[in-house]
């Protein structure tokens, strides 16, 4: 299944998830989640190289705090994540339940280098996690991946570059197994 499917129908496997409800929420049971990234064309085609290190999640489950988890330091070329690519940062296990929203750290200052071999300046906004305000479900049994979809944007007639969040690109595909059906 490519990316623009996975969009078209996350709006609706999430509110089946939330609205239904999943097997197993709560008690202190963890389910399998995986993080990928992506970067949807804004201004990447500035650039020869833009080089991020990722350095942890923030999910914040519905009726909880915000939890931290690490991911050793992932480093990624959005340039090389245009369009349908995406990389992996990892599976992890969180608890389930239903979360509200996931920030990604973006780690030390990112190595960018423009298609003219100039260099670039980038930052998150406000120096803070990148926050992708996109609901999902952790069930027992099932499995959710979540694409955090994000792009430069150039500020002015500068080499300054602010990543943001793409909202409507974000992504979410998820399963839920009771014992007589399976979500997703």
């Amino acid at each position: 299944m490519n990316r623009r499917t996975l969009l078209q129908t996350a709006g609706s496997i999430t509110a089946m998830a939330v609205v239904a409800g999943c097997t197993g929420l709560g008690g202190g049971s963890t389910s399998s989640f995986e993080t990928l990234v992506s970067d949807q064309p804004g201004d990447i085609a500035d650039f020869e190289t833009l080089e991020l290190t990722l350095t942890e999640l923030r999910p914040k489950p519905v009726n909880g705090e915000e939890q931290t988890v690490d991911i050793e330091d992932t480093t990624v070329d959005l340039t090389q994540l245009v369009g349908e690519g995406a990389e992996s940062l990892g599976t992890t296990e969180l608890e389930t339940g239903d979360y509200e929203y996931l920030k990604v750290t973006v780690g030390a200052v990112p190595t960018a280098t423009l298609s003219d071999g100039g260099e670039a300046e980038v930052t998150t906004p406000g120096d803070a996690p990148l926050k992708f305000n996109a609901g999902f479900p952790v069930c027992a049994d099932g499995e959710t991946t979540f694409t955090a979809d994000f792009t430069p944007v150039k500020q002015g007639q500068t080499n300054r570059y602010v990543l943001q969040p793409v909202a409507d690109e974000v992504t979410v595909e998820s399963t839920c197994s009771t014992a007589t059906d399976t979500q997703g």
